[in-house]
This record gives structure tokens, sequence and C-alpha cells, in this order.
């Protein structure tokens, strides 16, 4: 989907639970250029896929014809804010957000992602 970024490989969840693999393929939007352009111009993500924008704390979904999941995300890779089914043609942030993950609408139910669980990650 998105082969020409990073990926981050592997992600995994840190919560009261203890730790567990996110499950997905996660790719990586660091740079300014691939950051405005996100998801636009490309197929929707897959139900195994997400793209985490960094830094970000707000996005929109103008020009994009199918809702998001979103994990917005602190300095410390943890779980500000989740929004499920971000139609098109909104926006959305999170005050102490520094990263967002965007997900295939439906993917934080697929992965149990919830508010407070952190994500860990080796860089690439």
């Amino acid at each position: 989907m998105i082969e020409d970024l990073p990926t981050l490989s592997p992600v995994r969840v840190e919560g009261a639970a203890g730790t567990r693999p996110l499950g997905i393929r996660v790719y990586a939007a660091w740079r300014l250029g691939a950051r405005l352009r996100g998801l636009l111009f490309r197929p929707p993500l897959g139900e195994d896929e997400g793209l985490l924008l960094c830094p970000c704390a707000q996005i929109h979904t103008l020009g994009l014809g199918y809702p998001l999941d979103l994990a917005y995300l602190d300095k410390r890779g943890v779980v500000v804010k989740c929004v499920s089914g971000l139609a098109p043609n909104r926006i959305s942030g999170a005050w102490r957000g520094r990263q967002v993950l965007e997900l295939a609408a439906g993917g934080l139910a697929r992965t149990g992602l919830q508010e407070g669980e952190r994500l860990c990650w080796d860089r690439p």
C-alpha cells in the first residue's frame, strides 16, 4: 500500500495486562512531504496496516472517500485519545497529541488499542 515509506516493526502495546503485539504493519511518515501527503492519492489502508504521522497533533480527511480510526499518542507513545470512524471531510485533533496512528475503520476494535496503553517499536 505505502511501500515507499519505512515500516516500524515490531510494534508492541504495553498496557495493564502486559505487552502484546499490535498485529498490524505500521508505516512511518516522519518527513514533512510524507506527512503532508498522508493517505491522499493512495489506496485505502488495509485491515492489517496503519500510518504513523510524527510529529502530528491534528489530521483531516478532506479528499478521502472513506472513514478512519485514529489513535493520538503523546511524546512517549501513550495513547491519549482514540477516534473511531472519522468520516470523510472532517478534522480531528488532540491537545496532548504528538503523533497520530491512522487505521482503517474498525482498526481500533480489531487491535484492541485503548487510551492509556503505550506503543513501542524499534527505530528503523
